[in-house]
């Protein structure tokens, strides 16, 4: 009978290891991958500037503004200033810039109307500008709404994770909470943990999936703490701190949720190194009831643990 190989779980980060690696997932959710190779047309213009930061894509699009202006600003000058009538021309530094606020007016379609070109050159350069600037802010209105209308998750991680006391044993634990005030529905966790471990053909990644005392629930108004109990069936047991640095190991965490506004799912990617694990500690609240009966979740704590014996809270607090 033919023996079949058994096919060892890969998430698609590969099990090949060639030295020591930064953490697999940033704390920003990206995958700590450069891209080579890869040609002009295939490095997705639009998605980084969809996926940039807002100061950055402030900055990109400041930059490209004023580099499209200033090109066109060059072609008025080279074919001349007199051509642009009622442009002051008095110096060279002063040419340039009649001719660089003339681009800006034409490019924006603004029109002051006290400089016009004249000339068939001049006319015909202001007319492609003109179509060039309508084209460019349209495209730059579609990636402001884009940005504006897009759904994501802003999920808040705790700094660290915990191994603290469980049931009749211990479980690893870390908190997550909705960072904005829309209505986060039928969330699910998966966690993985990656460790580097020897192998006939040398070291090389292992993934695990690690059952979850809770991987669902169905809202999330206050913080959801995930617990993983380490008990027989879990790779974490006997395990200690020395251990987790010798296999290199880091969870990956994936959390995948129905935005309530946007009636679309979203998702979520984080990662802890053995680095951020605190032994021997538990989580303190985050959330409280007020006076009038309210529950009042505080972000800043989310991190808050102590040492065990310090205080006690349920692992889902």
């Amino acid at each position: 009978m033919p023996v079949h190989k058994r096919v060892e779980f890969d998430p698609g980060l590969t099990q090949r290891y060639t030295g020591r690696l930064q953490r697999t997932i940033e704390k920003d959710g990206s995958f700590n991958v450069l891209r080579r190779g890869v040609g002009i047309r295939d490095k997705g213009f639009y998605l980084h500037l969809m996926s940039s930061n807002w100061p950055w894509f402030l900055v990109q699009v400041g930059v490209a503004y004023t580099l499209a202006n200033v090109v066109f600003a060059a072609v008025y000058y080279w074919i001349g200033v007199e051509w642009l009538a009622g442009a002051p021309h008095a110096t060279k530094l002063e040419a340039f810039l009649g001719a660089f606020f003339f681009s800006v007016q034409t490019f924006t379609t603004v029109g002051y109307g006290h400089i016009a070109p004249t000339g068939i050159l001049a006319s015909s350069v202001a007319a492609l500008e003109a179509m060039t600037g309508l084209l460019a802010f349209a495209l730059g209105t579609g990636l402001l709404y884009g940005r504006f209308s897009r759904p994501s998750a802003k999920l808040v991680f705790s700094r660290q994770m915990v191994v603290a006391p469980y049931n009749d044993g211990r479980a690893v634990m870390f908190r997550v909470a909705n960072g904005r005030p829309n209505v986060l529905m039928e969330l699910e966790a998966t966690v993985i943990l990656m460790t580097v471990e020897d192998g006939p053909d040398g070291p090389r990644r292992k993934f695990e999936a690690l059952a979850l005392e809770r991987m669902k629930v169905y809202f999330l108004p206050l913080s959801w703490t995930l617990v993983h109990p380490i008990n027989e069936h879990s790779p974490l047991q006997g395990l200690g701190p020395d251990d987790l640095l010798r296999m290199q190991a880091e969870f990956l965490i994936l959390i995948k949720a129905f935005d309530d506004t946007f009636s679309q799912a979203v998702h979520a990617r984080y990662s802890y190194t053995f680095e951020e694990i605190e032994w021997d500690s538990r989580f303190l609240p985050a959330f409280d009831v007020n006076s009038d009966g309210e529950m009042v979740l505080d972000l800043s704590q989310l991190d808050r643990s102590a040492g065990v014996g310090a205080g006690s809270v349920r692992p889902g607090d």
